[in-house]
């Protein structure tokens, strides 16, 4: 009989190597001591530490929160702890996967146990401690969000198998690369669909000698599109030219609107029921094309597209921290509007843990957020555009979405999509996030905010209009020009 002690990963808010958190649901409590021989203690260590967590999901702590339509979700507790305890090798290990360190876990084997619930703060996962990341079946793992929340109740736990299929279409590019590795990573992911027009069956050779379970194909060109897109539960596409010196995202627009257009019509006929990831710029003008192609298609559903905004939220997030010296673990900024410019409004108000700034600073880090992508570009001089960070903040939002269908009930993240938060048709704003997509709408960032931030949000009004029909507008006369041939 082998016995292990149990280790917590270090929390948030600043709380370090606290007590260990044994989950009554699957543990019993561990019988005296015997005194065979043959017994063995071994000790699990914490994993090493990384510079910074993987996928982050913001969420709201402590508060019942305001949405539209629907209700807002409880608000969290936390788990009592109790001494170190040592448990049979036969049971599930667990440990609290709340930390700023990623965890390195691997699907539980010959445990006996069917339930996951890993993918989320303060829920008891299960793994072998022989296992590491390289090793067998074992996958990189972190679940970092700024409060500690109830683990899920046994109907809504999440499979510890990996079923999903995530399609990434542009997947040889400077974003997708990237994003095609750290989705690689996922546990959630059974299978990894690579698409592009060219040079992408490199990417996928190299990806597959990965040893994380998802099994990854590659598709070149339009004739293979439909196959990579059959079965997909998850569509990322940032596809498109990127940014260069001096020029602006409406520059982007010819191009990248077409390429949208022609990709989104194949997911419409293939996998109409995914999640579509839009990453691909303008984004406040590509989402509305989307949704436009759906709607012609007959199969759009707002709850299931997403304009991918997540990259201004991890943005104010670091340069907030950075500003406060604070625990980036710690820092949760709402940021709303759209993805461009002045369209991006970062709610420092809203920020978490509760921070002040002077006038001068808020106009200082709004201005770097929302510039941010800019300041990339010219730093790269030329050379590209902001890829890594954003295939970081786009895995994020995937491993988000796969968390969602999995069923955890506790995912928030901020996103453009369809809204009625205002009198605009699109908008960014937390959601939360369900099987079916946007669950509810939180409404509540939008609430007491500054005058400052209340005059912002009027002025990006505008522009933001502006955008959304030029995408629509695109569309009409695309379907009217063909429709005159």
């Amino acid at each position: 009989m082998v016995r292990q002690s149990i280790h917590r990963i270090h929390a948030v808010h600043g709380r370090r190597r606290q007590k260990p958190v044994v989950s009554e649901a699957l543990t019993p409590p561990p019988p005296p001591p015997s005194p065979s021989p043959a017994t063995t203690t071994i000790k699990s260590e914490p994993p090493t530490p990384l510079p910074a967590a993987l996928f982050t999901t913001q969420k709201k702590r402590g508060q019942r929160q305001p949405t539209h339509p629907l209700p807002s979700p409880s608000s969290a507790h936390e788990s009592t702890t109790n001494p170190a305890i040592e448990l049979k090798m036969a049971s599930a290990v667990t440990i609290s996967s709340v930390g700023a360190q990623a965890g390195l876990i691997s699907k539980p084997r010959n445990h006996g146990f069917t339930s996951y619930s890993g993918l989320k703060a303060a829920s008891s996962v299960s793994f072998e401690s022989e296992s590491s990341f390289l090793g067998r079946n074992a996958s990189l793992r972190a679940s970092v969000a700024p409060r500690i929340v109830p683990k899920a109740k046994s109907g809504s736990q999440i499979s510890p198998e990996a079923s999903y299929k995530v399609a990434v279409l542009g997947a040889a590019g400077g974003i997708g690369q990237p994003l095609g590795l750290l989705i690689k990573m996922s546990p959630l992911v059974s299978a990894l669909h690579l698409y592009d027009i060219a040079n992408v069956k490199g990417v996928a050779a190299d990806l597959s000698h990965c040893n994380t379970p998802s099994q990854v194909l590659d598709f070149t060109g339009p004739s293979e599109l439909a196959n990579c897109l059959k079965g997909v539960d998850v569509v990322v596409i940032p596809a498109g030219v990127p940014r260069k010196p001096g020029m602006t995202r409406d520059d982007l627009f010819n191009i990248n609107a077409s390429i949208v257009k022609s990709l989104v019509e194949a997911v419409a006929d293939n996998c109409p029921e995914a999640f579509i990831h839009i990453i691909s710029n303008p984004v406040n003008s590509t989402v509305p094309i989307a949704a436009e192609v759906l709607k012609q298609k007959g199969v759009y559903n707002p709850k299931k597209l997403f304009g991918v905004t997540t990259l201004d939220v991890v943005r104010a997030n670091t340069f907030v921290a950075q500003k406060k010296n604070l625990k980036l673990i710690d820092v949760d900024v709402p940021v709303v509007g759209g993805h461009a410019g002045i369209t991006i409004l970062p709610l420092l108000s809203k920020t978490r843990p509760s921070v002040t700034f002077t006038d001068e600073e808020t106009e200082q880090l709004t201005k770097r957020i929302q510039n941010a992508g800019t300041e990339v570009v010219e730093a790269k001089a030329g050379a590209g555009s902001a890829t890594l960070s954003m295939a970081y903040a786009a895995a994020r939002f995937v491993e988000s979405s796969l968390r969602a269908l999995a069923g955890d009930p506790d995912v928030y993240e901020c996103t453009f999509v369809q809204s009625e938060l205002t009198e605009l048709p699109f908008f960014a704003s937390r959601v939360k996030l369900g099987k079916n997509g946007v669950e509810s709408i939180i409404s509540a960032d939008l609430e007491g905010v500054t005058e400052y931030e209340a005059k912002a949000l009027e002025a990006l009004k505008s522009e933001l209009k502006a955008s959304i029909e030029k995408g629509i507008e695109f569309v009409h006369k695309q379907q009217t020009a063909a429709a005159s041939v």
